[in-house]
């Protein structure tokens, strides 16, 4: 199909996209670096292109038609997604072997760095590089192949595998436990506990409150113990034998097969409301680096599953 006589000038599109986002002419000649005069004629073109009124015009500013309204929304996206291909394609040149994770700092040194020598060990020709973050990373913008994130979704226009969910269970080193023998739920508050700082930022997830709580165990306002930036310091903390804290089961699995930490309560676990998945583009797995990576993932998601997981 030949798209040379109804695909109007990119440069018309470009100003339409961002003089529909701004809703102005001289805040769209700002982000391009023209003249608010030249963004406008590009309208004219493109509205005579198109023979539709794109904006209407008031004396002291515009605004979008409803034809121009679902346009804007299709040329926007049209003009991100050439720009992620674009993006993609130029990060890809000359790394043909590499693939680049990211994902929480939390999840790459509890979960993924224990295992990471499976997948080096079956593809040495790949290289690998790992980027532990605060902010999940845009596929579509980022030099990053792979995002391994936890949250509920969704995650448009991406390729999305469920790895696992969150089950939250006490933990405390070996030597601890001894010291402070845990029967029941009840006895959590006759210790230190050890909090994350994310507690009191994310509403929906578990901390202490909310897993003693599901546990039967009526809790004072407010719960003393000692508080952590990081969950990768509270589980140091707790290997260390500072005290007791909670944590989903992906954030455990190596340092309870190493034996640096033991589950209190066994039969008791929480699920948290999020999911860890990983994400991708759909043109992603076309170089044989990721495909090899996400396929390993899966197996090992599969084959390393939580114990603590009902």
């Amino acid at each position: 199909m030949s798209y040379g006589q109804s695909l109007p000038p990119l440069n018309a599109l470009r100003a339409f996209d961002a003089a529909a986002r701004h809703e102005s002419f001289q805040r769209a000649a700002e982000e391009l670096f023209i003249t608010a005069g030249a963004v406008a004629h590009q309208i004219k073109q493109l509205e005579a292109a198109t023979g539709l009124q794109l904006f209407l015009r008031h004396p002291r500013g515009i605004s979008l038609t409803p034809l121009g309204r679902r346009y804007a929304e299709t040329v926007h996206y049209v003009l991100d997604t050439l720009s992620a291909a674009t993006q993609q394609l130029q990060s890809e040149s000359g790394r043909e072997n590499v693939v680049t994770i990211s994902s929480i700092s939390s999840f790459v040194t509890r979960w993924l760095m224990p295992r990471l020598s499976g997948f080096t060990r079956r593809h040495p020709e790949f290289e690998v590089r790992l980027q532990g973050v605060i902010k999940p990373a845009d596929l579509f913008r980022e030099p990053v192949d792979v995002s391994i994130r936890l949250g509920t979704g969704p995650y448009p226009d991406l390729k999305v595998d469920e790895l696992f969910a969150e089950h939250f269970v006490a933990v405390a080193s070996p030597r601890f436990l001894e010291e402070h023998p845990i029967r029941i739920p009840a006895d959590l508050l006759q210790v230190t506990l050890l909090h994350d700082d994310f507690e009191p930022l994310i509403s929906e997830q578990v901390n202490w409150k909310k897993w003693l709580t599901a546990c039967g165990v009526t809790t004072p306002s407010k719960l003393p113990g000692l508080w952590f930036s990081h969950t990768y310091l509270t589980l140091e903390a707790a290997m260390a034998g500072q005290g007791v804290a909670i944590a989903s089961a992906p954030m455990l699995n190596n340092a309870l097969e190493i034996g640096a930490l033991v589950t209190l309560l066994e039969d008791i676990s929480v699920q948290g409301p999020y999911m860890y998945r990983m994400l991708r583009l759909p043109m992603a797995e076309s170089r044989p680096a990721v495909k090899a990576f996400c396929e390993w993932m899966l197996e090992s998601s599969v084959a390393a599953p939580s114990a603590l997981q009902e």
